[in-house]
């Protein structure tokens, strides 16, 4: 039969099947033979036995975190303590986009911010709704509500950014553990050690361990500029052109028309440098 990993630890795999939760193995092939099982896993199993017989195709996979088949994920975005950062948002938006995942931009710490800053952060957010991107604030619950609907969800982002936190709003039951950050290294405490995945409002949702750094080893130069969605709307003449040092390239020049956000302009170039293997 059918069933879904929720949750692996150690060795045990967490699989949902029907409203019942078994705690199962692997097969011991699943070694030899380099088989990772992951969170959000399809597989095939023996709930008498409690053993997975085999890990179903994925739709998507990732390795950090450890999950797959996801559909959407919530790219939890602190605008203060821990600072917002652009490029690392560039960086998740780029890795959802190379795993065919719908990134949700969801601003927390609203509340820490004087209001000229808060305008001119908004400013920046409006570019990305403008190119196609979904924002949500974690006040507004009700939309949160509607995206998580029937949808398979990935919270994640910056540590101490306050994935764990408005997971308990959304649902206080879970009483999820949270952490302060601290003013010293300006990142929290991982307070998630495992992932793993909860239904809630007709969907699933995965709560995981956060992080800061990221990297795009095993893409190339090309993936990473595709990912990229605002550049699809200035094709250049220059066939397969990187859009760093043709003069007449008409994604430089959207740049410099400000019709491209300068700084995802620059965070592309950083990446395609430095993150390529």
């Amino acid at each position: 039969m059918q069933g879904q990993i929720i949750k692996i630890n150690s060795d045990l795999h967490f699989v949902s099947f029907e409203g019942e939760v078994y705690p199962c193995k692997c097969r011991g092939l699943f070694r030899k033979e380099h088989i990772t099982p992951l969170v959000g896993d399809y597989v095939l199993f023996d709930k008498d036995k409690k053993l997975i017989e085999k890990v179903c195709p994925r739709k998507n996979e990732f390795k950090r975190p450890k999950v797959s088949n996801i559909d959407q994920a919530f790219l939890i975005t602190s605008l203060v303590n821990p600072n917002f950062s652009l490029n690392l948002l560039d960086k998740l938006i780029v890795l959802m986009e190379l795993h065919n995942v719908e990134p949700i931009i969801c601003i927390t710490k609203e509340d820490l911010m004087n209001e000229q800053e808060l305008k001119d952060i908004r400013e920046i957010l409006k570019y990305y709704e403008k190119i196609g991107y979904k924002v949500v604030s974690n006040q507004d619950l009700d939309s949160i509500k509607k995206l998580l609907y029937k949808k398979t969800s990935v919270f994640t982002g910056q540590t101490g950014a306050g994935k764990s936190t408005l997971l308990n709003k959304l649902n206080p039951n879970w009483n999820l553990e949270t952490g302060e950050v601290s003013l010293a290294l300006g990142r929290g405490k991982h307070t998630t050690r495992v992932v793993e995945m909860f239904e809630l409002f007709d969907g699933k949702v995965m709560d995981t361990p956060g992080f800061s750094a990221l990297d795009f080893m095993g893409y190339t130069n090309e993936e990473i500029r595709d990912s990229f969605i605002e550049f699809k709307k200035y094709p250049c003449p220059f066939k397969d052109c990187l859009h760093t040092k043709e003069e007449e390239c008409l994604v430089k020049k959207a740049v410099n028309d400000n019709n491209i956000l300068e700084s995802r302009y620059i965070n592309y170039l950083n990446f395609i440098k430095k993150d390529v293997r």
